[in-house]
């Protein structure tokens, strides 16, 4: 029973392998007199077709030339909109970044891959283990420390900072050195001297050190409805580019 109605517990189905055939028109699958068949009580998933690939593939196609502010205002309130909702649910995703990001061909942001997703558990202590990816993940989490759903809250900061630059953070470090030096050493990456101080801001208190000084999404939200994107510039493009970013910083 508990593990039938435990939203934590992930039951695997019967018919776990329909996801892989789902892109076949003619979906069919054995059943148990062998012949090949749609059975009637199959529940299948349907999710919108985003043609406009990964947030990741699109800022690597734009690392060159940069992300007008208007855009960057777009998705990172597309993204903080998302999180907010999920949050108000209860849901902490866990693993929020770029690559989890899906576009439509309007450049509409949604998000995706909720593998390791989870109800936010009323007790931090049983919000464990270091789930994530090196790069995004809060030092909270790094220590495998007990944490909640500001730890989405620090990816989005993250992300929020590669939105903008359309570069890596971190990219001359190793896995070890990233995580040594987040939790250690409080890095961060270097913020653009371009970047306009009220985008700069919410950076920065995304990705604070303390989960408790974090806003929550929903004034993140606020944070970014409040910026006027035709009063800000976006990233310096490469090609123009005057010491805009060296390399990274601690605060």
């Amino acid at each position: 029973v508990y593990r039938s109605i435990d939203p934590n517990v992930v039951v695997k189905p019967p018919f776990q392998f329909i996801g892989a055939t789902l892109g076949n028109s003619k979906l069919s699958m054995q059943t148990d007199n062998g012949q090949m068949g749609m059975p009637s009580n199959v529940c299948c998933v349907v999710v919108e077709y985003l043609g406009g690939g990964t947030l990741k593939t699109y800022l690597i196609k734009n690392h060159t030339r940069k992300l007008t502010f208007g855009i960057v205002i777009q998705l990172a309130l597309d993204l903080a909109r998302g999180l907010s909702y999920l949050h108000s649910k209860k849901i902490v995703h866990r693993d929020v970044k770029t690559e989890n990001m899906l576009l439509d061909k309007t450049r509409t942001l949604k998000i995706a891959d909720f593998g390791v997703a989870r109800i936010e558990a009323q007790n931090p202590s049983d919000m464990t283990g270091e789930t994530g990816t090196l790069g995004y993940m809060a030092p909270e989490v790094l220590n495998g420390n007990p944490y909640n759903r500001k730890c989405d809250v620090y990816s989005f900061g993250i992300c929020l900072w590669e939105v903008y630059c359309c570069d890596m953070p971190y990219p001359d470090l190793s896995f070890a050195e990233v995580t040594s030096a987040v939790v250690r050493q409080n890095l961060r990456p270097e913020m653009p001297r371009c970047c306009p101080s009220s985008l700069a801001n919410v950076m920065k208190r995304c990705w604070d050190a303390d989960p408790d000084k974090r806003p929550e999404m929903d004034e993140v939200v606020a944070m970014l409805e409040a910026i006027d994107p035709s009063k800000g510039r976006g990233m310096i493009p490469d090609n123009q580019r005057q010491s805009c970013l060296r390399k990274i910083c601690w605060i």
